[in-house]
């Protein structure tokens, strides 16, 4: 079987940093990570300050540091799989790069010791990798 093990070069459009604008809340989100940010939070001012930074990392490290809502632990898995499920619908290219991946057993593969989403150094959970997966065999 096929491994892609990372989200960088022809596979980019499987990282939530990829461009790929989408609506959540009434509010437009230039990536799934801008939006998966946004979605650990009630306050719709941060929501909103989310959606206009410039860069994924931008978000991700604004999301760090706004009031988290009390279910978030109980709800960002399935936060996380309404958000990439949204781009792969919303997307017809990149639900057809997606499909293209075939079987392949796909790794949010990274350097920066994300062992929840991905794997790093051989360990992880690899949960994006496994969404992805789910939605893919979902679309076959």
């Amino acid at each position: 079987m096929k491994t892609i093990d990372s989200f960088e070069g022809e596979y980019r459009f499987l990282s939530n940093f990829y461009f790929s604008p989408l609506k959540f809340g009434g509010i437009i989100y230039p990536t799934v990570e801008h939006a998966f940010q946004a979605m650990k939070t009630k306050n719709n001012n941060e929501r909103m300050k989310i959606s206009l930074l410039k860069t994924p990392g931008e978000a991700k490290r604004a999301g760090r540091k706004v009031k988290l809502r009390e279910d978030w632990e109980q709800i960002k898995l399935e936060a996380m799989e309404y958000l990439v499920r949204l781009k792969f619908k919303n997307y017809i290219d990149l639900k057809d790069r997606l499909l293209a991946t075939e079987d392949a057993e796909l790794i949010e593969g990274n350097w920066w010791n994300d062992t929840f989403w991905g794997v790093c150094k051989g360990r992880g959970k690899n949960n994006l990798g496994k969404i992805l997966m789910k939605i893919r065999s979902e679309i076959k």
